[in-house]
């Protein structure tokens, strides 16, 4: 884990049994498995709390780039609205000009009540 080798370790272990001593070493033993327990809790829970802040981050961004999407979605919605009522409103204004204008005479048509003999 840290590129200790056994025999690292034994020559470490000989070392705090001669200056600790035999009594004490179990107690010391169990102090640093603790300390070693706890400084991997706080790494862990600090691992944890920068992927929480990543996903944060992520979910923003995701957020932003939604309601970008909704702006130019309700731009182009609003855009085709407007051209289409541009269009009736000509239509509806070429119709109002053609009911303006006189009538042209037509032809009359031969009347269907009284034949020619």
């Amino acid at each position: 884990m840290f590129g200790i080798t056994f025999s690292e370790l034994m020559v470490i272990l000989v070392v705090a049994l001669v200056f600790i001593g035999p009594e004490q070493l179990p107690k010391v033993a169990r102090t640093m498995g603790m300390l070693w327990g706890r400084a991997q809790r706080y790494v862990n829970g600090v691992k944890a709390d920068i992927a929480r802040d990543m996903a944060i981050e992520e979910f923003r961004q995701m957020q932003e780039k939604v309601q970008q999407e909704a702006r130019h979605a309700e731009q182009a919605l609003k855009q085709g609205v407007q051209s289409a009522s541009e269009g009736a409103n000509q239509q509806v204004r070429a119709l109002n000009d053609a009911a303006s204008q006189p009538a042209l005479p037509t032809s009359p048509e031969p009347d269907k009540a009284h034949p020619e003999r």
